[in-house]
């Protein structure tokens, strides 16, 4: 089972977000939470990552911060705790009038609908990896953005998704190699490995828990209390979850009937589908395939709603 391809699948729900920022002199701004995954790619200069749980961090071009599940977190100038930082603001400063300290490329998915996929949600809050650690694949995947950012041209939507689904992939396969983790943060467990590949293989099955539990070779009771400290959730909320994130991807992705996609996801009628995704989404199925998330607008909603929302307005 590949879960990073169906992690990163699940945030494609979302709209995909990409700006070069430029700064100069005393700088610092601070991202609170948001639902979804984003980057920072340094592109030129020095600056700080500055978080609650760590010494700040120092960044250098080349660098590149994964903030796999939105987490909580700061660039600054220097460094600083994270309480002393800004909300990064959505106003719009004058351009640098010459070359600027320091630049960094923003990316992300942010989701109106729904939760990081448990897959992003399990590996650390911040990853950050550099260039000697194999990560230099980055500069050419940064420089085709920011191309495709400075003359946007017919399929600008799609190159921008695409692209930035190839660094969010690259970032976490790197920090799989780095820490000998070949498949991800929880598939080294044999017993949740079987487990999630009967779910994620078969996610129309009814699976009672009394059926994983005995294809994994566990009673009922330490199937469900291994899997639920693990993962965080017991089996039938995890199955649950599954099925809608596959419904979600589903509704943007094809003009399949409603009642088509509750068949292929193993709710019993239409009804059933749309009540439970109603309340995992906060909104019908219908509506939610007929509202595309646009995102957040520019000077609306808090800096949490997306790492690019300020980013947008500072562009340089």
């Amino acid at each position: 089972m590949d879960f990073l391809s169906e992690a990163i699948g699940s945030i494609r729900t979302g709209r995909s977000y990409a700006r070069r920022v430029s700064e100069t002199g005393s700088w610092g701004m601070r991202y609170d939470e948001f639902t979804g995954s984003g980057f920072h790619v340094v592109l030129r200069g020095r600056g700080w990552l500055v978080t609650e749980e760590a010494p700040p961090r120092a960044l250098r071009p080349g660098d590149v911060v994964l903030v796999a599940a939105g987490a909580r977190h700061g660039l600054s100038h220097a460094p600083c705790a994270l309480r002393e930082l800004p909300p990064a603001s959505t106003d719009v400063p004058p351009p640098p009038s010459g070359p600027a300290d320091f630049e960094f490329l923003c990316g992300a998915y942010h989701l109106r609908r729904g939760r990081a996929h448990d897959y992003l949600a399990t590996l650390p809050g911040l990853v950050v990896t550099s260039p000697e650690k194999g990560a230099s694949w980055t500069t050419s995947l940064a420089e085709l953005l920011v191309a495709d950012l400075s003359a946007p041209g017919p399929g600008a939507d799609a190159s921008r998704s695409a692209l930035v689904d190839l660094l969010l992939v690259h970032v976490v396969r790197q920090w799989l190699r780095d820490n000998g983790t070949a498949g991800g943060p929880y598939v080294n467990d044999p017993v949740i490995t079987s487990a999630l590949r009967h779910i994620h293989g078969a996610p129309y099955e009814t699976w009672r828990v009394s059926e994983l539990s005995a294809a994994v070779g566990m009673s009922r009771t330490a199937f469900t209390r291994h899997f639920t400290r693990v993962l965080g959730k017991p089996p039938r909320d995890y199955l649950t979850e599954v099925r809608l994130a596959r419904a979600a991807r589903l509704l943007r992705e094809s003009d399949a009937p409603l009642a088509v996609i509750a068949r292929e996801l193993g709710y019993s009628t239409e009804f059933a589908f749309g009540a439970a995704f109603r309340r995992e989404y906060g909104i019908s199925p219908g509506r939610f395939r007929d509202a595309p998330d646009t995102g957040p607008s520019a000077g609306g909603g808090t800096n949490g709603d997306v790492l690019a929302t300020a980013d947008a307005a500072r562009s340089g």
